[in-house]
Protein backbone atom coordinates (compact mmCIF):
# COMPACT_ATOMS: atom_id res chain seq x y z
CA UNK A 1 0.00 0.00 0.00
CA UNK A 2 1.47 3.79 -0.94
CA UNK A 3 1.36 6.74 1.07
CA UNK A 4 -0.92 7.81 -2.06
CA UNK A 5 -3.90 5.43 -0.68
CA UNK A 6 -6.85 7.38 -0.29
CA UNK A 7 -7.43 5.72 3.41
CA UNK A 8 -8.97 8.79 5.81
CA UNK A 9 -6.68 9.06 8.96
CA UNK A 10 -8.29 10.16 12.06
CA UNK A 11 -5.30 11.02 14.04
CA UNK A 12 -4.78 13.76 11.21
CA UNK A 13 -8.14 14.91 11.61
CA UNK A 14 -7.92 15.36 15.24
CA UNK A 15 -4.28 16.90 14.80
CA UNK A 16 -5.56 19.33 12.55
CA UNK A 17 -8.56 20.26 14.69
CA UNK A 18 -7.07 22.62 16.92
CA UNK A 19 -5.52 24.91 14.34
CA UNK A 20 -9.38 25.21 12.22
CA UNK A 21 -10.94 26.65 16.18
CA UNK A 22 -9.01 29.91 16.10
CA UNK A 23 -8.61 33.14 13.31
CA UNK A 24 -4.34 32.50 12.14
CA UNK A 25 -2.70 35.57 12.67
CA UNK A 26 -1.22 34.90 9.10
CA UNK A 27 -1.81 37.25 6.43
CA UNK A 28 -4.03 36.54 4.06
CA UNK A 29 -2.90 36.61 0.21
CA UNK A 30 -4.77 34.58 -2.63
CA UNK A 31 -1.57 32.46 -3.01
CA UNK A 32 -0.85 31.83 0.26
CA UNK A 33 -4.86 30.90 0.70
CA UNK A 34 -4.74 28.79 -2.34
CA UNK A 35 -1.92 26.60 -1.52
CA UNK A 36 -2.58 26.15 2.47
CA UNK A 37 -5.76 25.22 1.10
CA UNK A 38 -4.55 22.99 -1.63
CA UNK A 39 -2.28 21.14 1.20
CA UNK A 40 -5.39 20.83 3.44
CA UNK A 41 -6.71 19.01 0.62
CA UNK A 42 -3.73 16.56 -0.15
CA UNK A 43 -3.63 16.07 3.61
CA UNK A 44 -6.91 14.40 3.33
CA UNK A 45 -5.65 11.71 1.03
CA UNK A 46 -2.94 10.99 2.77
CA UNK A 47 -1.91 8.58 6.13
CA UNK A 48 0.83 8.63 8.13
CA UNK A 49 4.06 6.60 7.08
CA UNK A 50 4.39 3.21 9.09
CA UNK A 51 6.97 0.51 8.88
CA UNK A 52 5.09 -1.07 5.78
CA UNK A 53 6.42 2.32 3.30
CA UNK A 54 9.53 1.27 2.22
CA UNK A 55 11.51 5.32 2.87
CA UNK A 56 9.97 4.81 6.76
CA UNK A 57 11.11 1.02 6.77
CA UNK A 58 13.18 1.54 10.13
CA UNK A 59 11.74 4.52 11.54
CA UNK A 60 7.86 3.39 13.55
CA UNK A 61 6.48 6.76 14.46
CA UNK A 62 3.53 5.19 15.58
CA UNK A 63 4.21 6.25 19.77
CA UNK A 64 3.13 9.67 17.41
CA UNK A 65 -0.29 8.96 17.94
CA UNK A 66 -0.14 8.51 21.77
CA UNK A 67 -0.40 12.23 22.20
CA UNK A 68 -2.91 14.78 20.82
CA UNK A 69 -0.62 17.68 20.00
CA UNK A 70 -2.38 20.72 20.91
CA UNK A 71 -1.58 24.18 19.24
CA UNK A 72 1.10 25.59 20.56
CA UNK A 73 0.75 29.25 22.50
CA UNK A 74 3.14 31.37 24.08
CA UNK A 75 4.15 31.28 27.34
CA UNK A 76 6.56 32.85 29.77
CA UNK A 77 10.02 31.85 29.15
CA UNK A 78 11.06 31.59 33.02
CA UNK A 79 13.75 29.03 31.70
CA UNK A 80 14.90 30.88 28.45
CA UNK A 81 19.06 31.19 29.28
CA UNK A 82 20.00 32.93 26.08
CA UNK A 83 22.58 34.62 27.89
CA UNK A 84 24.80 31.38 28.25
CA UNK A 85 23.22 28.79 25.87
CA UNK A 86 20.72 29.81 23.46
CA UNK A 87 21.89 33.03 21.58
CA UNK A 88 25.52 33.02 20.00
CA UNK A 89 28.48 34.78 21.13
CA UNK A 90 29.46 35.96 18.16
CA UNK A 91 27.55 38.70 16.33
CA UNK A 92 24.76 37.98 14.50
CA UNK A 93 21.14 38.87 12.78
CA UNK A 94 19.10 36.75 15.04
CA UNK A 95 15.33 35.79 14.72
CA UNK A 96 13.58 34.01 17.19
CA UNK A 97 10.53 32.19 17.09
CA UNK A 98 8.62 30.98 20.39
CA UNK A 99 6.06 27.84 20.07
CA UNK A 100 6.03 28.92 16.20
CA UNK A 101 5.30 32.49 16.50
CA UNK A 102 7.71 35.52 15.46
CA UNK A 103 9.11 37.01 19.09
CA UNK A 104 10.61 40.48 18.45
CA UNK A 105 11.47 41.06 21.70
CA UNK A 106 14.31 38.64 21.62
CA UNK A 107 15.39 38.69 18.05
CA UNK A 108 17.49 41.75 17.12
CA UNK A 109 16.70 44.48 14.71
CA UNK A 110 18.56 43.65 11.24
CA UNK A 111 19.70 47.09 9.42
CA UNK A 112 21.51 45.10 7.07
CA UNK A 113 20.93 46.60 3.45
CA UNK A 114 21.75 43.86 1.98
CA UNK A 115 18.69 41.84 3.73
CA UNK A 116 15.11 41.30 3.38
CA UNK A 117 13.29 39.77 5.81
CA UNK A 118 9.43 39.44 6.21
CA UNK A 119 7.56 37.28 8.64
CA UNK A 120 5.14 35.03 7.18
CA UNK A 121 2.51 36.37 9.61
CA UNK A 122 3.21 39.49 8.82
CA UNK A 123 3.92 40.15 5.14
CA UNK A 124 5.04 43.34 3.36
CA UNK A 125 3.91 44.87 0.33
CA UNK A 126 7.84 44.46 -0.93
CA UNK A 127 7.90 40.66 0.19
CA UNK A 128 4.38 39.31 -0.68
CA UNK A 129 5.62 38.81 -4.46
CA UNK A 130 9.63 37.03 -3.20
CA UNK A 131 7.16 34.48 -1.13
CA UNK A 132 4.59 34.24 -3.90
CA UNK A 133 7.42 33.45 -6.35
CA UNK A 134 8.74 31.00 -4.32
CA UNK A 135 7.07 29.76 -1.24
CA UNK A 136 5.71 26.01 -1.85
CA UNK A 137 7.79 25.42 -5.00
CA UNK A 138 10.16 23.40 -4.00
CA UNK A 139 9.14 21.36 -1.00
CA UNK A 140 6.02 19.25 -2.49
CA UNK A 141 3.18 18.09 -0.27
CA UNK A 142 1.71 15.40 -3.10
CA UNK A 143 3.13 12.47 -1.36
CA UNK A 144 4.18 13.77 1.63
CA UNK A 145 1.93 13.96 4.57
CA UNK A 146 4.10 16.17 6.46
CA UNK A 147 5.13 18.65 3.92
CA UNK A 148 1.18 18.46 3.77
CA UNK A 149 0.33 19.35 7.18
CA UNK A 150 3.14 22.00 7.29
CA UNK A 151 1.92 23.56 4.34
CA UNK A 152 -1.54 23.26 5.80
CA UNK A 153 -0.88 24.50 9.06
CA UNK A 154 2.38 27.14 8.64
CA UNK A 155 1.26 30.02 10.48
CA UNK A 156 4.41 31.79 10.85
CA UNK A 157 8.05 31.64 9.51
CA UNK A 158 10.35 33.64 8.05
CA UNK A 159 11.26 34.62 4.42
CA UNK A 160 14.74 35.93 4.08
CA UNK A 161 16.29 37.24 0.58
CA UNK A 162 20.07 38.02 0.24
CA UNK A 163 20.28 40.52 -2.43
CA UNK A 164 22.59 40.50 -5.69
CA UNK A 165 25.96 40.24 -5.39
CA UNK A 166 25.90 41.32 -1.42
CA UNK A 167 27.96 39.49 0.91
CA UNK A 168 26.70 39.10 4.78
CA UNK A 169 29.18 38.78 6.75
CA UNK A 170 27.15 37.89 10.24
CA UNK A 171 25.54 34.89 10.29
CA UNK A 172 21.94 34.92 10.39
CA UNK A 173 20.89 32.83 13.19
CA UNK A 174 17.26 31.36 13.10
CA UNK A 175 16.12 29.63 16.32
CA UNK A 176 12.75 28.04 17.04
CA UNK A 177 12.08 27.56 21.07
CA UNK A 178 9.52 25.37 22.18
CA UNK A 179 8.31 25.92 25.50
CA UNK A 180 5.70 23.77 26.41
CA UNK A 181 4.58 20.28 26.09
CA UNK A 182 2.32 17.75 24.21
CA UNK A 183 2.46 21.18 21.77
CA UNK A 184 2.45 20.86 17.47
CA UNK A 185 3.87 23.83 16.04
CA UNK A 186 5.15 23.94 12.22
CA UNK A 187 8.00 26.48 11.24
CA UNK A 188 8.14 27.57 7.62
CA UNK A 189 11.80 29.03 6.21
CA UNK A 190 12.06 30.73 2.35
CA UNK A 191 15.56 31.45 1.85
CA UNK A 192 17.01 33.25 -1.07
CA UNK A 193 19.99 33.85 -2.06
CA UNK A 194 20.22 35.50 -4.91
CA UNK A 195 23.40 35.93 -7.95
CA UNK A 196 26.33 36.08 -6.66
CA UNK A 197 25.64 36.49 -3.13
CA UNK A 198 27.10 35.08 -0.38
CA UNK A 199 25.60 34.30 3.64
CA UNK A 200 25.47 31.61 6.53
CA UNK A 201 22.49 30.43 8.18
CA UNK A 202 22.24 28.56 11.21
CA UNK A 203 18.66 26.86 11.71
CA UNK A 204 18.44 25.33 15.66
CA UNK A 205 15.57 23.86 17.61
CA UNK A 206 15.77 23.82 21.11
CA UNK A 207 12.93 22.90 23.56
CA UNK A 208 13.10 24.55 27.32
CA UNK A 209 10.73 21.36 29.22
CA UNK A 210 10.77 17.71 28.79
CA UNK A 211 7.35 16.56 27.33
CA UNK A 212 6.22 15.24 24.09
CA UNK A 213 6.29 17.72 21.40
CA UNK A 214 5.78 17.68 17.66
CA UNK A 215 8.01 19.90 15.59
CA UNK A 216 7.15 19.50 11.82
CA UNK A 217 9.39 22.13 10.34
CA UNK A 218 10.52 23.08 6.21
CA UNK A 219 12.51 25.06 4.97
CA UNK A 220 13.27 26.05 1.12
CA UNK A 221 16.49 27.33 -0.46
CA UNK A 222 17.34 28.98 -3.35
CA UNK A 223 20.87 29.45 -4.38
CA UNK A 224 20.91 31.28 -7.48
CA UNK A 225 23.95 31.76 -9.98
CA UNK A 226 27.03 31.39 -8.66
CA UNK A 227 26.03 32.64 -5.13
CA UNK A 228 27.52 30.99 -1.38
CA UNK A 229 25.64 29.21 1.10
CA UNK A 230 26.55 28.64 4.41
CA UNK A 231 23.81 26.20 6.51
CA UNK A 232 24.13 24.78 9.86
CA UNK A 233 21.26 22.92 11.15
CA UNK A 234 21.25 22.25 14.89
CA UNK A 235 18.25 19.89 16.16
CA UNK A 236 18.80 19.63 20.01
CA UNK A 237 15.24 19.12 21.44
CA UNK A 238 14.09 17.46 24.05
CA UNK A 239 14.44 13.81 24.62
CA UNK A 240 10.77 12.86 24.57
CA UNK A 241 10.31 15.02 20.99
CA UNK A 242 9.36 14.35 18.07
CA UNK A 243 11.26 16.23 14.95
CA UNK A 244 10.38 15.64 11.70
CA UNK A 245 11.73 17.63 8.54
CA UNK A 246 12.04 18.59 5.11
CA UNK A 247 15.56 20.75 3.64
CA UNK A 248 14.87 21.36 -0.11
CA UNK A 249 17.50 22.98 -2.12
CA UNK A 250 17.76 23.99 -5.33
CA UNK A 251 21.18 25.19 -6.41
CA UNK A 252 21.60 27.00 -9.60
CA UNK A 253 24.65 27.06 -12.31
CA UNK A 254 27.92 27.50 -10.52
CA UNK A 255 26.64 28.00 -7.29
CA UNK A 256 27.70 26.26 -3.69
CA UNK A 257 25.91 24.79 -1.27
CA UNK A 258 27.57 23.51 1.97
CA UNK A 259 25.28 22.38 5.11
CA UNK A 260 26.74 20.72 8.44
CA UNK A 261 23.54 19.02 9.91
CA UNK A 262 23.75 18.17 13.91
CA UNK A 263 20.92 15.88 15.56
CA UNK A 264 21.07 15.43 19.44
CA UNK A 265 17.90 15.49 20.48
CA UNK A 266 14.20 14.37 20.41
CA UNK A 267 13.00 10.93 20.97
CA UNK A 268 12.40 10.51 17.03
CA UNK A 269 13.54 12.60 14.52
CA UNK A 270 13.66 12.33 11.02
CA UNK A 271 15.60 14.29 8.63
CA UNK A 272 14.57 14.62 4.99
CA UNK A 273 16.75 16.82 2.67
CA UNK A 274 16.89 16.60 -1.06
CA UNK A 275 19.19 18.51 -3.20
CA UNK A 276 18.81 19.80 -7.15
CA UNK A 277 22.16 20.68 -8.66
CA UNK A 278 22.17 22.22 -12.36
CA UNK A 279 24.95 23.01 -14.67
CA UNK A 280 28.24 23.82 -12.19
CA UNK A 281 26.70 23.57 -9.21
CA UNK A 282 28.70 22.33 -6.06
CA UNK A 283 27.16 20.86 -2.76
CA UNK A 284 28.62 19.51 0.35
CA UNK A 285 26.87 17.59 2.75
CA UNK A 286 27.96 16.58 6.30
CA UNK A 287 25.82 15.24 9.09
CA UNK A 288 26.22 13.98 12.89
CA UNK A 289 23.99 12.12 14.75
CA UNK A 290 24.49 11.60 18.68
CA UNK A 291 22.14 9.34 19.98
CA UNK A 292 22.00 7.54 23.16
CA UNK A 293 19.05 5.85 25.63
CA UNK A 294 16.20 5.15 22.90
CA UNK A 295 16.95 7.94 21.07
CA UNK A 296 16.29 7.02 17.19
CA UNK A 297 17.41 9.49 14.25
CA UNK A 298 16.81 9.15 10.71
CA UNK A 299 18.50 11.28 8.05
CA UNK A 300 17.36 10.48 4.36
CA UNK A 301 19.37 12.33 1.82
CA UNK A 302 18.55 12.85 -2.17
CA UNK A 303 21.01 14.88 -4.31
CA UNK A 304 19.99 15.20 -7.86
CA UNK A 305 22.53 16.24 -10.33
CA UNK A 306 20.17 17.46 -13.27
CA UNK A 307 23.05 19.16 -15.27
CA UNK A 308 26.84 18.82 -16.39
CA UNK A 309 30.10 19.45 -14.55
CA UNK A 310 28.09 19.17 -11.20
CA UNK A 311 30.10 18.03 -7.96
CA UNK A 312 28.81 16.84 -4.69
CA UNK A 313 30.53 15.65 -1.65
CA UNK A 314 28.82 13.68 2.05
CA UNK A 315 30.04 12.69 4.79
CA UNK A 316 27.50 11.26 7.80
CA UNK A 317 28.40 9.95 10.58
CA UNK A 318 26.53 8.68 13.78
CA UNK A 319 27.65 7.68 17.12
CA UNK A 320 25.20 5.34 18.52
CA UNK A 321 25.22 4.39 22.40
CA UNK A 322 22.88 2.21 24.42
CA UNK A 323 19.64 1.15 22.80
CA UNK A 324 19.62 3.64 20.16
CA UNK A 325 18.91 3.51 17.03
CA UNK A 326 20.52 5.54 13.67
CA UNK A 327 18.99 5.13 10.41
CA UNK A 328 20.85 6.41 7.08
CA UNK A 329 19.54 6.46 3.76
CA UNK A 330 21.64 8.49 1.00
CA UNK A 331 20.65 8.77 -2.63
CA UNK A 332 22.50 10.31 -5.37
CA UNK A 333 21.22 10.75 -9.05
CA UNK A 334 23.22 11.42 -12.31
CA UNK A 335 20.85 11.69 -14.92
CA UNK A 336 21.37 11.32 -18.27
CA UNK A 337 22.42 14.72 -19.13
CA UNK A 338 24.95 15.15 -16.27
CA UNK A 339 28.05 13.96 -17.71
CA UNK A 340 30.75 14.75 -16.26
CA UNK A 341 29.65 14.83 -12.58
CA UNK A 342 31.74 14.04 -9.43
CA UNK A 343 30.00 12.79 -6.43
CA UNK A 344 31.27 10.72 -3.52
CA UNK A 345 29.30 9.50 -0.51
CA UNK A 346 30.27 8.53 2.95
CA UNK A 347 28.40 7.21 5.81
CA UNK A 348 30.43 5.76 9.12
CA UNK A 349 28.98 4.91 12.34
CA UNK A 350 30.21 4.07 15.54
CA UNK A 351 28.30 1.75 17.81
CA UNK A 352 29.32 2.16 21.73
CA UNK A 353 27.25 -0.53 23.38
CA UNK A 354 26.08 -4.40 21.79
CA UNK A 355 22.28 -3.05 21.68
CA UNK A 356 22.96 0.02 19.71
CA UNK A 357 21.96 -0.22 15.81
CA UNK A 358 22.44 1.21 13.05
CA UNK A 359 20.75 1.00 9.64
CA UNK A 360 22.36 2.42 6.62
CA UNK A 361 21.36 2.39 2.69
CA UNK A 362 23.53 4.64 0.27
CA UNK A 363 22.49 4.67 -3.12
CA UNK A 364 23.66 5.50 -6.65
CA UNK A 365 21.82 5.78 -9.60
CA UNK A 366 23.96 6.32 -12.25
CA UNK A 367 22.42 7.07 -16.20
CA UNK A 368 25.27 9.07 -17.65
CA UNK A 369 28.22 7.38 -18.59
CA UNK A 370 31.55 10.17 -18.21
CA UNK A 371 31.10 10.61 -14.55
CA UNK A 372 33.32 9.50 -11.33
CA UNK A 373 31.27 8.37 -8.78
CA UNK A 374 31.96 6.49 -5.40
CA UNK A 375 30.16 5.48 -2.10
CA UNK A 376 30.76 4.12 0.78
CA UNK A 377 29.37 2.72 4.54
CA UNK A 378 30.99 1.31 7.92
CA UNK A 379 29.90 0.26 11.12
CA UNK A 380 31.82 -0.68 13.62
CA UNK A 381 32.95 -0.13 17.38
CA UNK A 382 36.14 1.77 18.53
CA UNK A 383 39.07 0.10 17.29
CA UNK A 384 41.12 -2.02 19.42
CA UNK A 385 44.90 -1.14 18.01
CA UNK A 386 44.12 2.57 18.77
CA UNK A 387 42.57 1.87 21.67
CA UNK A 388 45.74 -0.09 22.85
CA UNK A 389 48.37 2.49 21.35
CA UNK A 390 47.10 5.56 23.99
CA UNK A 391 46.85 3.32 26.45
CA UNK A 392 50.24 2.40 25.70
CA UNK A 393 51.26 6.04 25.98
CA UNK A 394 49.12 6.25 29.16
CA UNK A 395 46.20 6.80 28.57
CA UNK A 396 42.96 5.55 31.22
CA UNK A 397 41.04 3.02 28.99
CA UNK A 398 37.93 5.41 29.64
CA UNK A 399 39.85 8.15 28.43
CA UNK A 400 41.21 6.84 25.28
CA UNK A 401 37.74 5.82 24.63
CA UNK A 402 36.40 9.10 24.79
CA UNK A 403 39.25 10.78 22.70
CA UNK A 404 38.67 8.28 20.22
CA UNK A 405 34.65 8.94 20.36
CA UNK A 406 35.28 12.74 19.85
CA UNK A 407 37.84 12.78 17.35
CA UNK A 408 35.31 10.55 15.44
CA UNK A 409 32.80 13.09 15.59
CA UNK A 410 34.54 16.18 16.11
CA UNK A 411 35.47 15.57 11.72
CA UNK A 412 32.05 16.94 11.55
CA UNK A 413 32.24 19.86 13.97
CA UNK A 414 35.56 20.95 12.51
CA UNK A 415 33.44 22.05 9.43
CA UNK A 416 31.44 24.73 11.07
CA UNK A 417 32.53 28.61 10.20
CA UNK A 418 30.90 30.64 12.91
CA UNK A 419 33.56 30.12 16.37
CA UNK A 420 31.49 30.66 19.58
CA UNK A 421 28.77 27.63 17.72
CA UNK A 422 31.97 25.26 17.01
CA UNK A 423 33.19 25.88 20.54
CA UNK A 424 29.95 25.38 22.44
CA UNK A 425 29.48 21.92 20.34
CA UNK A 426 32.92 20.76 20.91
CA UNK A 427 32.20 20.86 24.58
CA UNK A 428 28.69 19.32 24.51
CA UNK A 429 30.12 16.14 22.19
CA UNK A 430 33.00 16.38 24.78
CA UNK A 431 30.51 15.85 27.79
CA UNK A 432 27.81 13.45 25.92
CA UNK A 433 31.13 10.99 24.90
CA UNK A 434 32.57 10.85 27.95
CA UNK A 435 32.21 7.52 29.72
CA UNK A 436 33.76 5.80 32.57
Amino acid sequence: MTMNAAIWDDYLDKLIEPWQEKTLPFVSTHYIDQLRKDALSQVKSLRLPTSRDETWRFTDISALRDTLFQRASIAALPDFDYQNNTFLDDPAHRLVFVDGQYTPELSSQITDDAIAVCNLSDLTAACIPQTEQHLGQLASFQNDVFVALNTALMHDGVCIVISENASVTLPIHILYVTSGKEVATYPRCLFVAKTGSKATIIEEYISLQQGATLTNTVTEIYTENSAHVNHIRLQRENSQAFHIANNTVFIEKAAHYAVVSLAFGAYISRFDQKLILAEGAECEIDGLALLADKQLADTHTFIDHTKPHGRSRQLHKCIVDDSARGVFSGDIMVRLHAQQTDARQLNHNLLLSEKARMDTKPQLEIFADDVKCAHGATVGQLDKDSLFYLQSRGFAEAEARNLLTYAFGGEIIDRINVPSLKKRLEEYILTKTRVG
